[in-house]
């Protein structure tokens, strides 16, 4: 049975399930070092994966609660599951077996693993009005990074960390680096494109059929 905003009840109700579910993941290990003078919550908060499961919660929640259908909402809603998608390929591919402050097993496992899956997951089941693939969209989505990779590279200088091997200049160099960057671009330039083009996928293969 659909709810009144047209997403069926069942998703809605998992929408604020793995919502909370991320609300403890973020909110477990800060906890923990309440009153740890060497714990750095400004580090902590500065990294892509805490942010972009920061919006993934709150999309999470709204939809749930709420259920948007303005195209602007779906935008974002699109945004937070390609954030998502970064953050889950990044990690498996390069950050696997590098210490990201995400001690806690469950903790990880949930911020780099599960909600990538539960977003895209909820991108596919649940098409998004007014979203289709266009330059303007893939580009509007990759604001976020560009500006996260601007304010990493003005911060680090200033408290000596970066928050990962590939974003830092004192091992590689900065041409290196930003040959790296670079890349990453391309890639999340096309990683926005698939995202926009399998907008609802599940339920317009249906449709077809």
């Amino acid at each position: 049975m659909a709810a009144r905003g047209g997403t069926p009840g069942w998703i809605r109700a998992l929408r604020i399930g793995f919502g909370v579910m991320g609300v403890v993941a973020l909110s477990w290990i800060p906890l923990s070092n309440l009153g740890n003078a060497q714990y750095s919550y400004g580090n902590y908060f500065s990294y892509f994966t805490i942010q972009s499961n920061m919006l993934a919660v709150v999309v999470l929640l709204v939809g749930g609660f709420r259920d948007p259908q303005s195209r602007r909402w779906q935008l974002v809603r699109g945004a937070s599951t390609l954030y998502l998608v970064i953050t889950g390929i990044i990690y498996a591919v390069l950050l696997a077996h590098i210490d990201v402050m995400l001690t806690d097993r469950l903790t990880n496992d949930a911020l780099h693993r599960i909600q990538p899956i539960v977003m895209v997951a909820d991108w596919l089941l649940v098409a998004a009005p007014g979203i289709k693939l266009t330059v303007g969209v893939v580009l509007g989505w990759l604001i976020y990074p560009l500006v996260y990779g601007a304010y990493t590279l003005l911060r680090g200088p200033l408290v000596d960390w970066y928050p990962y091997p590939f974003i830092d200049p004192r091992s590689q160099g900065y041409p290196s680096l930003f040959g790296g960057l670079a890349l990453m671009a391309v890639v999340f330039a096309v990683l926005a494109a698939l995202v926009a083009g399998l907008n609802g996928l599940v339920p317009r293969a249906v449709a077809r059929a």
